[in-house]
């Protein structure tokens, strides 16, 4: 799902009009998971049919453009995700690692690593729709995965770590760049501004068949900038960085000494110990009546009630941690991981048998949907799940985003290898 930040139409229309007419979607969703999956499994084939209502909303700009989907190219990228699969795949024997002896890196907690089941969990009566079982379609079958120990952000990289970031190396993001003319032909010079994606509510109920409906493509959008030119961060340093694309993540983690966690480690972790269960804290989506993330909750997209004390974005550990110490690994904002995104990469690990031992995803990307574009896994869901329409704050669920897109509820947090602190 390209930006369509650099393909606004001639006569300047409005940012919203602009971003429905190009069919571009510049947003890593949450929303998008398609109902093909369990074909993708059966037949060793991936094919893209029209997605249900409220599944799959990333579109990309090569897609949008020609008007159609092109030929599935899975049959040329089989081997890489057999011998990925295969090269994962180890009966462990291994135990949890022990913490370093050094002290922990700040903000960081230790997950000592070790044997789980991966994978999307039994939903619970409450989730059992049509959206939460789509939800968990390219989330099976559950596998079994071992992961060395390794150290994690306790939170989600906020605005104010960001910016010492920037600060220190002068660090522009992608959605505050220009775009160039040539990774856009034909598109007008004056359509060639930067910005990015914001949810953008209408004031009424809208069938959930076109997230154009509620996404708009805002000129000056960016971190600095979240919800557009006129807004700032000021009194939120201490909110989640949002509108990160890939490349933004991975420079900010490398300048901190660390890396983006794997699929398979950020699941780990955020599992914070318990076994099977559907939400990072246990079975039910409330306890004692109580929210356990920031999601939404009234009727989607018009009206965050805000019933979990946010209408929108919170700041960082404002909910109860998991079991590991970790916050925000529900809701809030989504967050980037290394793996490339395959539908199938799950039942592939489960057909070579074995436990995936530090398994790194897929060799390549591929998404039915938008053959053409490069998606990486996301994890852990936004303020913007519901059982209405996207139900991904389940633990073992994914989402994708397209490498260089980055959205108002998108961010991420990193990880360091056991044999490295700082």
């Amino acid at each position: 799902m390209k930006a369509d930040r650099r393909l606004k139409k001639e006569n300047k229309p409005t940012p919203h009009r602009a971003f429905k007419t190009i069919g571009a979607a510049a947003f890593a969703v949450c929303l998008g998971l398609g109902a093909w999956w369990y074909s993708t499994v059966q037949s060793d084939r991936s094919s893209a049919p029209d997605p249900p209502v409220g599944m799959t909303c990333d579109m990309g700009i090569s897609a949008a453009k020609s008007g159609r989907v092109q030929a599935d190219p899975s049959a040329q990228s089989t081997s890489s995700v057999s011998r990925s699969a295969s090269s994962a795949n180890a009966s462990s024997g291994a135990v949890p690692s022990s913490p370093p002896t050094a002290p922990a890196p700040d903000g960081m907690a230790w997950i000592p690593g070790g044997e789980f089941s991966m994978g999307a969990a039994d939903l619970t009566e409450d989730e059992m729709s049509d959206v939460g079982m789509h939800a968990t379609r390219d989330s099976r079958p559950i596998h079994r995965v071992y992961v060395d120990g390794f150290w994690i952000d306790k939170t989600e990289v906020t605005n104010a770590q960001f910016a010492r970031f920037v600060d220190a190396t002068g660090y522009v993001t992608v959605a505050e760049r220009t775009p160039r003319a040539e990774d856009f032909p034909g598109a007008p010079p004056e359509n060639l501004v930067a910005g990015s994606v914001v949810f953008s509510p209408p004031d009424h109920s809208v069938p959930l068949n076109d997230h154009f409906q509620w996404w708009a493509y805002i000129d000056g959008a960016n971190w600095r900038h979240p919800l557009g030119p006129t807004s700032d961060v000021k009194g939120r340093e201490n909110y989640p960085v949002v509108h990160i694309a890939y490349e933004d993540a991975v420079a900010y983690a490398t300048w901190a000494g660390k890396r983006l966690p794997t699929e398979a480690e950020w699941e780990f972790a955020a599992r914070g110990g318990l076994s099977g269960k559907v939400y990072p804290w246990g079975d039910e989506l409330k306890i004692s009546g109580k929210w356990m993330a920031n999601s939404y909750q009234g009727h989607f997209p018009q009206q965050d009630t805000g019933e979990d004390q946010y209408a929108g974005i919170g700041p960082v550990a404002n909910f109860p941690p998991n079991g590991y110490g970790l916050y925000d690994v529900a809701g809030n904002v989504w967050e980037w991981t290394s793996d490339w995104y395959r539908p199938d990469y799950y039942a592939r690990l489960a057909m070579a048998g074995g436990v995936a031992r530090n398994p790194p995803g897929p060799d390549s990307p591929f998404d039915p949907s938008e053959p053409n574009e490069k998606k990486r896994v996301h994890r852990g869901g936004s303020f913007l799940c519901t059982d209405q329409y996207c139900s991904r704050y389940m633990v073992g669920t994914r989402g994708k985003g397209e490498v260089s897109t980055g959205t108002n509820h998108l961010g991420f947090r990193c990880v360091m290898s056991s044999g490295k602190n700082s």
